[in-house]
């Protein structure tokens, strides 16, 4: 197994991208990404995470974390993926305005049983390929690269018009979650 992406130093500053499976746009929608949003919270509070970037894109999210306790940021990034997988899944379930719904489904379920993991689906792809960010040009490098997502995507002119990344709070204004700025 690959030791190339792991989160190697415990107090380390990471970024972490990870995606739908099939790289599936799921996050057209507010709801999904509003229970993604939840989940960081969630963490935040109770496990110590620390974020300092994010940004949710239609098929994966793009972070810059690091942790504030003894969790691990491998088994805080595993249970926000467990929690939000099965949440995301539901919510597809009971949304009766989810034009995809059984395409959606009949996606998670096959590569579910791809997967010895899984009992039914599988929502995310296994990794997160962490990479440590040692030193600020590396830091300013993922950071313009995580908030021009949206921008280049065409979604938005300037990055903080992106309700769904952290480039609000950078522009000095107040986004859905709590950032730990790094400039």
């Amino acid at each position: 197994m690959s030791s190339k992406y792991k989160f190697h130093s415990p107090d380390g500053i990471y970024f972490v991208s990870f995606s739908v499976v099939n790289w599936i746009d799921v996050f057209v929608r507010n709801i999904y990404k509003d229970i993604l949003l939840e989940s960081f919270i969630h963490c935040q509070k109770e496990k110590g995470l620390l974020i300092h970037a994010y940004v949710i894109m239609t098929s994966h999210v793009h972070m810059i974390i690091s942790r504030n306790g003894e969790f691990k940021l491998e088994d805080i990034m595993r249970d926000m993926k467990k929690i939000t997988s099965f949440k995301i899944i539901g919510a597809i379930m009971d949304n009766s305005e989810e034009s995809r719904k059984d395409w959606l489904l009949k996606m998670f379920e096959e590569n579910g049983t791809k997967n010895s993991n899984n009992t039914k689906y599988q929502f995310w792809q296994q990794n997160n390929h962490p990479v440590e960010l040692s030193d600020n040009k590396m830091i300013e490098q993922r950071l313009e690269y995580l908030h021009m997502n949206p921008v280049k995507s065409g979604f938005v002119s300037l990055p903080e018009e992106y309700v769904y990344s952290s480039a609000k709070d950078y522009a000095e204004e107040k986004g859905y979650v709590s950032i730990e700025l790094l400039f």
